[in-house]
């Protein structure tokens, strides 16, 4: 079975959840949109692939808004028409934070800012427990989806909504691919001046992290085996 995962940036990873899929028989392939030398700049040109190539798309978050084309440019309108083919394909997606974003755009709802940003590890409140647990899960994010037409929230907090399904598709506003490696790549990027203006110390956020490890692997592992199981599966 064939997974691409969408790697928005040079920091991000699949991380637990790339190597849960792995476990369950998958080939990850990852392409990255924007290149290390393009961080601060990125605005490129991205081909993307079809849909129909694969049985499993991953969208992974990013640190830009997918409403700011004039940040990022004309490259997220290739990837909501991926995902637009994947639904109509019946390929179905796993879209994490800012792919959760991009999931909720390209299938007729919206993004919006945030009431307020979410940085570390909270608690949500979820109606299938099973698939979604109260957590915690690891927040970074300052954007927040709004549901599409015919989707279903399935977790929320005060910040907004944290987990919905649409069709084969499930969208997560957190990050249980996250690991203690990539949490300091983000740091060392803009990561650790998000943290300084919000009053977070970045040195807590990675303890925690490496603190969270066995249980993160539980609840990723639950979430991964639930959506594929459950969510993924083909109608009919």
């Amino acid at each position: 079975m064939r997974a691409l995962v969408l790697r928005h940036d040079h920091a991000s990873q699949p991380g637990l959840v790339g190597d849960r899929l792995i476990e369950r028989g998958y080939d990850l392939t990852t392409l990255t949109v924007v290149p290390e030398e393009r961080f601060h700049s990125p605005d490129v040109t991205f081909a993307f692939p079809s849909a129909a190539e694969w049985d499993l798309v991953v969208s992974l978050g990013a640190p830009w808004s997918v409403y700011d084309e004039e940040t990022i440019g004309t490259w997220i309108a290739g990837e909501l028409a991926l995902l637009r083919e994947a639904r109509d394909l019946g390929v179905p997606v796993l879209g994490i934070c800012f792919g959760a974003q991009a999931l909720a755009t390209a299938f007729g709802g919206s993004v919006e800012p945030a009431p307020f940003p979410e940085l570390g590890w909270t608690d949500v409140q979820s109606d299938i427990p099973d698939l979604v647990s109260s957590g915690p899960w690891f927040q970074w994010h300052y954007d927040r989806c709004v549901l599409p037409p015919g989707a279903v929230e399935i977790a929320r907090n005060v910040a907004g909504l944290q987990a919905f399904v649409a069709g084969r598709s499930l969208g997560v506003q957190f990050h249980p691919e996250i690991t203690a490696p990539v949490l300091r790549a983000w740091l060392d990027l803009d990561g650790g001046t998000l943290c300084a203006r919000l009053g977070i110390d970045p040195d807590e956020l990675v303890s925690r992290t490496l603190a969270e490890r066995p249980q993160a692997l539980a609840r990723t592992a639950e979430l991964v085996d639930a959506f594929l199981d459950r969510i993924a599966l083909p109608v009919g």
